[in-house]
C-alpha cells in the first residue's frame, strides 16, 4: 500500500518549474491592459505546471487556468517568487491539500503588493539608475564598452534573480508569506526606498548640469553674473529646479517621459532664443 501511494503523489519535476519560470521571466509584460495587467502572463507561466498535475483531466486544466487569469500586477522580476509560491501550492492541490481558489487568489493578491514596493524600490528606483550612472561614465568618448556593461550585467543579475526568488518560492511554499508580507518586508521596503531616492538623488547632480547666460547690468562696468550667484547661495539650484520640475511633470501630472522631454525640448530653444541659456 505504501509503494502504491507514493507512486500515485504528483510531484514537479526541475525541467517543469524551469519551463514555467522562464514563461514568465519572457512573457510577463507580453498581454498587458488596464483590465488586466499581468494577470494572462501568469495563467500562461502555469501552463506546464497545469498540464504537468492534470494532463488528461481538461475540467481541472481549464479550472486551474481560469483562476490564474484573474487581475495581477506586481514587479516582475521579483514577483517571481509569486509563481513559484503558486507552483507550490498546485503541486499541494493536486495532491489532495483542501486549498480551492479563494485562498491561492487570496495569496496571490495578498504578495502582489509588498513585492511590487520592494521589487521597484530595488531594481527601477535603486539598481537600475546605479548602472546607468557607472555605464554613462564608461560610456564617455563615444566608448561602447558602457552599454555593453548595462546590457551584460542587468540581463545576468536580474536573470539570476528572477530564477533564485521562483524556486525559493517554490521551496518555502506558503512559509514564504510572512517574509513577504512582514514587519522585516515593511522595513525592507522603506529602507530601499531612501536608498533609491539617493542614488537618483546622487546620478542627476552628477549627469545633470543646467546653467544660465543671464546677466545684470548695474550701471557700472560690471554685471552680476546670475549662475554665479545661484551657485553661490545654492550650489547647482538651477539643476535642481530642472529635477524636480521632471518629477512633479510625471508624478503629479501623469505625464510619460516622452512628453516630458519634449517639454525639456520647446524649453531649451525657447531659452536660447531669449539668450537664457
Amino acid at each position: 500500500m505504501e509503494a502504491k501511494h507514493r507512486e500515485t503523489v504528483k510531484k514537479l519535476d526541475k525541467a517543469t518549474l524551469r519551463r514555467s519560470w522562464w514563461s514568465w521571466y519572457v512573457g510577463n509584460l507580453s498581454s498587458m491592459s488596464f483590465e488586466w495587467l499581468e494577470s494572462f502572463g501568469f495563467a500562461v507561466s502555469m501552463i506546464p505546471v497545469i498540464k504537468k498535475l492534470y494532463g488528461g483531466n481538461k475540467e481541472e486544466e481549464i479550472k486551474a487556468l481560469k483562476r490564474h487569469s484573474v487581475f495581477y500586477n506586481t514587479e516582475p522580476q521579483l514577483g517571481a517568487a509569486v509563481n513559484g509560491i503558486m507552483c507550490g501550492m498546485e503541486e499541494e492541490r493536486a495532491n489532495g491539500a483542501p486549498i480551492d481558489d479563494e485562498v491561492m487568489n487570496g495569496i496571490k493578491v495578498g504578495l502582489m503588493g509588498p513585492l511590487a514596493g520592494i521589487g521597484d524600490a530595488m531594481i527601477p528606483g535603486m539598481y537600475i539608475p546605479l548602472l546607468l550612472s557607472i555605464a554613462i561614465g564608461l560610456a564617455q568618448g563615444g566608448s561602447a564598452l558602457g552599454p555593453i556593461f548595462y546590457i551584460v550585467t542587468y540581463l545576468t543579475t536580474i536573470t539570476a534573480l528572477s530564477y533564485f526568488v521562483f524556486f525559493k518560492g517554490y521551496e518555502l511554499g506558503t512559509k514564504s508569506v510572512d517574509m513577504i508580507v512582514g514587519e522585516a518586508a515593511q522595513r525592507a521596503r522603506e529602507a530601499f526606498n531612501l536608498l533609491g531616492s539617493i542614488v537618483v538623488g546622487g546620478v542627476a547632480a552628477s549627469y545633470v548640469n543646467l546653467q544660465t547666460t543671464l546677466r545684470i547690468s548695474t550701471g557700472a562696468e560690471k554685471e552680476i553674473i546670475v549662475n554665479d550667484v545661484l551657485n553661490g547661495i545654492f550650489p547647482k539650484s538651477l539643476t535642481l529646479l530642472l529635477v524636480i520640475f521632471c518629477w512633479s511633470l510625471m508624478a503629479k501630472k501623469q505625464m510619460s517621459p516622452l512628453k516630458v522631454m519634449g517639454i525639456l525640448v520647446l524649453l531649451a530653444m525657447t531659452g536660447v532664443f531669449l539668450n537664457l541659456f
